[in-house]
């Protein structure tokens, strides 16, 4: 079993910085057989890929957020950041932790989807940026 929990959400104005964490608990499970990535859903519109990261660090990012978001993880706290710089209010929406269990790889996953292939999430954490 697998519990996610995220942190670190808040209001920012335009230009500024957040940085989310997520805590994962895991039972009879291993933190590194996990894809790990962020997820966000604004009011009104589907919920889209904002990051993925594998157990060996490689990472991949919507065009959205290049450049200016960095996800990483740490194995051994089973943790996992987002560092969201130069935010803008586009970017307003629920975040949302996620876990899909591939035994380390993100290989084949598409942000696009919207993370419909992750089988476990957290309870989101809200982030708001103003003009």
């Amino acid at each position: 079993q697998v519990q996610l929990v995220e942190s670190g959400g808040g209001s920012v104005q335009a230009g500024g910085s957040l940085r989310l964490s997520c805590t994962a608990s895991m039972y009879m499970e291993s933190y590194s057989w996990y894809c790990m990535g962020w997820f966000r859903q604004a009011p009104g519109k589907e919920r889209e890929g904002v990051a993925t990261i594998s157990n060996g660090g490689k990472t991949n990012y919507a065009d959205s957020v290049k450049g200016r978001f960095t996800i990483s993880r740490d194995n051994a706290k089973n943790s996992l950041y987002l560092q969201m710089s130069s935010l803008k209010p586009e970017d307003t929406a629920m975040y949302y932790c996620a876990a899909k269990k591939t035994y380390g790889p993100c290989d084949g996953v598409k942000l696009q989807l919207g993370g419909v292939d992750f089988g476990y999430w957290g309870q989101g954490t809200q982030v708001t940026v103003s003009s």
